[in-house]
């Protein structure tokens, strides 16, 4: 694959070029209403001057807290055309945490659907609300638009706030070069002016983003589901003839799953894509067999960095990896000290790029500490991932650092326990933590998904497949993993409430291994 730094073009540009192609082109579909590229461009256009008669300047930054939908599309766009910073906030989070992300963030004004808006008021949110139902009818009546803005590649373009795996949400900033280099990435990978893609997952996170708005730059359709349903996104992939999509892993799963997934022409699918979360090899080789066209995973970091991509359908001998370096990533491993490792050895995983954050807002030590600086005075981005490459240079994803088990000394990596317990044939997905031992510092624990069978039966079955040390002293069966809205499975719930449940003191743990 070539390189993709290419020269920089605003996101405004690209849209009005895509608009100039085919003005009458559906850019937006949503529950079956329909946005043209030229309604797209009016749009944005009538936006800034909704946004200029409101008293918003370029560089302030607006926050946008909603379901997908036609109006968010062109909120997003419209504000980034107008120079102003966008923030959108999961709308599944607290109100507490919206409003401690729309106060980091220093919104001026949110734009909300009624759901959002209601939950903010009741809060006591004092940033004024907007209600995005109501956009396109005030648009009719907004001043002419002021003239555009000069676009700086070192502009900010948005500000993603984490998932909140780890605790507080962090902001990440990123700028319109950053943005720019994903539309490129996106064309090196497929996309195209005859691209339509389905975007199943909430505009709030990067892992939509690096798909929905490279889509609209590069003048395809985007096709918005409000949330996500197996049945529904087949019936609307052979309804719009739908040629790409990023899913997570636990999507793949439920549409694989699902009873009349052969039922759909899915013949007119030339990508899918995979980010977000590990991506089991077995479900990679379903995948394969049975869904039409290419399989591609992503592997990297909203705050940028190293990407690793792995063209599955061309590398079926390696699915258990996240593919090589992308074209111009600078990607490295390291060991505690931070000293460089050599190619087969374990360490936490670095990457550099033209694609970096312009760094966390508003926390500048959490900015410094999340650097790795290399020998030669190299910037790269520290991952918390542990990993090691293979003999042919592809990436072998081990764990997150923080998940890491050390027992008795020992470190004991939660995927490969995972991996054992998901062979099981009754077991539908796990996750392994460690849990405090009085014994061994930390010892395994698992939550499990089965169909049938117990906890016991399933422990002594991985039990029989581990090392002595790797043994997992607790099975705990569940109905399903705490994920968050884009399939991560939300390991520090788990350990709180398995402390929470067992009524146990987190510092005076045993174990009977």
């Amino acid at each position: 694959m070539a390189s993709i730094v290419g020269e920089f073009i605003s996101y405004s540009d690209r849209v009005r070029a895509a608009a100039r192609l085919d003005p009458d082109k559906p850019a937006l579909i949503d529950c079956g209403r329909v946005l043209s590229y030229a309604a797209l461009v009016a749009g944005i256009d009538a936006f800034r001057g909704f946004l200029a008669e409101r008293g918003v300047s370029p560089g302030q930054c607006i926050a946008v807290c909603a379901m997908n939908s036609l109006e968010y599309g062109l909120a997003y766009i419209g504000a980034v055309a107008a120079g102003v910073v966008v923030a959108p906030l999961p709308q599944s989070a607290t109100p507490e945490s919206l409003l401690a992300m729309i106060g980091d963030c220093g919104a001026v004004l949110v734009f909300t659907d009624t759901d959002c808006g209601t939950r903010l008021t009741a809060a006591g949110c004092r940033t004024p609300l907007v209600a995005l139902g109501s956009v396109f009818e005030d648009l009719k009546s907004a001043p002419a638009a002021p003239d555009a803005p000069e676009v700086a590649p070192e502009g900010v373009f948005n500000i993603i706030y984490s998932s909140g795996t780890t605790g507080v949400p962090k902001g990440i900033v990123q700028s319109n070069a950053m943005r720019d280099a994903h539309v490129e990435l996106a064309r090196s990978c497929g996309y195209d002016f005859d691209s339509v893609t389905l975007v199943s997952t909430p505009l709030y996170s990067n892992t939509t983003l690096v798909s929905f708005l490279p889509t609209i730059a590069l003048g395809g359709t985007a096709v918005l589901m409000r949330k996500f349903d197996a049945g529904q996104f087949l019936a609307l992939s052979e309804r719009h003839r739908v040629t790409h999509a990023m899913l997570v892993p636990v999507q793949y799963r439920r549409l694989m799953e699902f009873e009349k997934f052969g039922d759909f022409d899915l013949s007119s699918y030339r990508e899918k894509f995979c980010t977000s979360a590990p991506f089991p090899a077995e479900l990679k080789h379903d995948v394969l067999a049975r869904w039409p066209g290419g399989l591609t995973e992503y592997y990297g970091m909203t705050e940028g960095g190293g990407l690793c991509i792995l063209f599955a359908h061309e590398h079926p001998d390696k699915l258990h990896t996240v593919g090589r370096p992308a074209p111009d990533n600078d990607i490295r491993v390291i060991d505690e000290d931070g000293k460089e490792l050599p190619p087969g050895e374990k360490g936490e995983i670095v990457g550099r790029s033209r694609g970096m954050m312009l760094g966390y807002h508003n926390r500048p030590e959490t900015t410094s500490a999340a650097y790795w600086i290399s020998p030669e005075g190299k910037r790269f981005m520290r991952s918390g991932d542990v990993g090691r490459f293979d003999e042919d240079g592809f990436l072998i994803l081990m764990d997150r650092k923080k998940d890491v088990i050390i027992s008795g000394g020992f470190n004991i990596y939660p995927s490969d326990l995972e991996d054992i317990i998901r062979s099981h044939p009754d077991v539908v997905d796990a996750a392994v933590v460690g849990i405090t031992s009085k014994e061994w510092g930390e010892t395994p624990a698992a939550f499990v998904v089965a169909r049938e069978g117990n906890a016991e039966a399933i422990r002594a079955y991985a039990n029989q497949r581990l090392g002595k040390l790797q043994r997992i002293s607790r099975v705990q069966l569940v109905e399903q993993l705490p994920r968050n809205a884009i399939g991560k499975v939300l390991k520090r719930e788990l350990r709180e409430n398995f402390y929470d449940k067992e009524g146990l003191n987190q510092t005076c743990i045993g174990t009977s291994e």
